[in-house]
């Protein structure tokens, strides 16, 4: 290590290890805004574009008295800076955010390189490897200790792995001091489910120097999450909360909580074992001069850790999983090899459920196994899964499958619907990742996806195992059936092959293929999947027209239908519509032959109007079994 590099290490070590409160800055991203720059571009990016409004922020945090100063670089790693063109500058960006910041320092504050999510999901829940996401962090910390920080702050995580990603990054590249900071909900944990007392113990068994949070919530509910932290560690503690949370005066989100009034909840975090201080969202540099006024005469206790408390992370003990073959009717015909049988329907539009269930009806005298309910999140005025297969099950008694995309719902939402699926005896799921909107003449729908197909398949396999993502006991858990969709089909067959082993790896129980039309490309893809170890349910769909299979083949995605079939449905209904359903029946008859001996069951795909041909196909099929 240099000379230069020692002092650097001195000069915010000593800060932590003095005893002494000590003030942070506020918001970058707040005081920006008020400069007039456009949410749409990269804030970070403006430490090249425009760096005298940064140096600006900077040195009016510094005049207000804050000894501790971020640089502009939350959202500088190379993930984010890609959706502004500007990946290939990370390292640039972050070198030039510490010049400003040092040059609006003067000496009279210390600069720490700041860090934030890189806004995607990493493994388990996604499919960023942790290696991987450590080489983004690598080159936003290699721009920041080129520029010469004091130190970083790692800031705004909710996912203490993503976190840990982060300090193994600066820690491979830096013995410099590591803040790290977590942001909490109304509860006082993280999204994630995990508890301050948790965050506490378990960062600080990595080494990091300080431990806090900032953001999300205001300083109410920030004191509550220091005050359990300072139960379980010795270690110093950082608060930055946001002014309160916003609230909309006309098309504008305003803070609101004054400097006064932050200052004052200052007070208390300090008192409470706080020792750095500052401001996030919606705080300015009249926060933190409110901030600076009131505590320097406050002092942290001496002492915070209750006796018997410890600094060792603690883990939820992990329960076995309940046997596939007590889960539910359908896992104990997967445990015990019985070839099974679903079938497919559509909740309705509307709240009245009766055309549906009498569908169902239908399907059970039919002898199928289980209803496979499917899910249409774009459907307007269509009800949801969920409940539509409360109602079969209760009225009419035919066990579920629950078809559940993770598309439009966060994952807070989806560990809700799911606990409650299972309270209400759902337990056979088909997790998807689920297809955007169709824009059409809606150009302003949108879509989000907070965690995919592989990444529920983590969560409810640790629900399946007692445990939310942040490792909270749940109680008694959960006895889902987990099964997941493969395109036989799709264009990357390796990348298929490989997301399929990744999710049977993340828990999967079952597999579900795209309809089969070419028995062919069903073989060909299971070769590269040889060492499978969990049951294939083939789709099949009998067609009803050629307008129907020139449909599902030109504008569905996962589908494929050969030329020879498109030319016998053509031939079919030359000789009118009944001739055309009968020729689905028979081209999906076939497909079934030629694949039985690799499969474990089917799932019978309904088309508008077309549950007579499904059940038709059902009994044939059921007949040659």
């Amino acid at each position: 290590m240099s000379a230069q590099e020692a002092k650097e290490t001195d000069a915010l070590r000593e800060l932590i290890d003095d005893g002494r409160v000590h003030v942070m800055d506020g918001a970058m991203g707040t005081e920006l805004y008020a400069c007039g720059v456009f949410v749409n571009v990269s804030y970070d990016g403006l430490n090249l574009e425009t760096p005298d409004i940064v140096e600006n922020v900077h040195r009016n945090y510094v005049n207000a008295g804050a000894e501790v100063i971020e640089t502009n670089t939350f959202g500088a790693n190379p993930v984010k800076l890609s959706s502004y063109g500007l990946a290939d500058r990370t390292e640039e960006i972050n070198r030039a955010a510490v010049h400003l910041a040092r040059r609006a320092a003067q000496d009279r504050a210390l600069v720490v390189g700041a860090i934030g999510p890189l806004g995607i999901r990493i493994e388990p829940l996604g499919p960023t490897s942790r290696e991987e996401a450590q080489e983004f962090y690598h080159r936003q910390v290699d721009g920041l200790v080129e520029g010469g920080v004091d130190g970083f702050v790692l800031e705004t995580f909710s996912d203490l792995n993503e976190m840990e990603q982060a300090f193994k990054a600066v820690r491979s590249r830096s013995p410099l001091p590591v803040i790290c900071q977590v942001t909490v909900g109304d509860d006082a944990c993280t999204s994630y489910g995990t508890s301050p007392e948790d965050v506490a113990t378990e960062v600080a068994a990595w080494g990091a120097s300080v431990i806090g949070l900032n953001c999300s919530v205001g300083p109410a509910v920030m004191l509550d999450a220091v005050e359990r932290m300072a139960e379980v560690t010795d270690l110093p503690l950082s608060a930055q909360p946001n002014a309160g949370l916003p609230r909309a005066v006309g098309d504008r989100k305003i803070y609101l909580a004054s400097p006064e009034y932050m200052a004052q909840y200052a007070r208390r975090m300090i008192e409470a074992g706080a020792r750095f201080v500052g401001g996030c969202c919606g705080t300015s540099p009249e926060h933190i001069r409110s901030i600076r006024a009131l505590v320097g005469g406050v002092r942290p206790p001496s002492t915070r850790v209750r006796p018997g408390s410890h600094a060792e992370p603690h883990d939820t003990p992990i329960q076995p999983e309940v046997p596939l073959r007590e889960r539910s009717e359908w896992g104990r015909q997967l445990a015990e090899g019985t070839f099974v049988t679903s079938v497919e329907v559509t909740p309705p539009k509307g709240w009245n459920a009766e055309v549906l269930l009498e569908q169902c009806r239908g399907i059970q005298s039919a002898e199928a196994d289980t209803v496979n309910v499917l899910d249409h999140p774009h459907s307007p005025n269509r009800m949801s899964a969920l409940p539509a297969a409360m109602l079969i099950q209760r009225e009419v008694g035919i066990e579920t499958i629950v078809h559940y995309p993770c598309r439009d719902r966060n994952m807070t939402r989806m560990i809700s619907d799911l606990l409650g699926a299972a309270a209400a005896g759902l337990h056979n799921l088909l997790l998807v990742t689920g297809r955007p909107p169709a824009m059409g003449p809606h150009p302003d729908s949108t879509a989000s996806l907070d965690i995919d197909s592989i990444g529920l398949t983590n969560v409810v396999h640790g629900l399946n195992r007692g445990v939310d993502p942040g490792g909270n006991a749940i109680g008694v858990p959960t006895r889902f059936v987990i099964g997941v969709r493969v395109s036989q089909v799709a264009v990357d067959q390796d990348r298929e092959a490989g997301r399929l082993n990744w999710k049977v790896d993340a828990g999967a129980d079952f597999v579900v293929t795209r309809p089969v039309f070419d028995a062919g490309r069903l073989h060909s893809f299971l070769e590269r999947v040889p060492e499978l170890s969990v049951p294939i349910i083939a789709s099949l769909r009998p067609l009803t027209s050629l307008r129907e299979a020139e449909f599902l083949h030109n504008e569905i995605p996962g589908i494929h239908i050969p030329d020879r079939v498109l030319t016998r449905i053509a031939d079919a209904e030359a000789r009118g519509e009944d001739a055309a359903r009968a020729e689905g029946v028979s081209i999906a008859l076939e497909a079934f032959e030629a694949i039985r001996d690799s499969i474990a069951g089917l799932h019978i795909h309904v088309a508008d109007g077309n549950l007579d041909g499904a059940l038709e196909l059902l009994s044939e099929i059921r007949n040659s079994v």
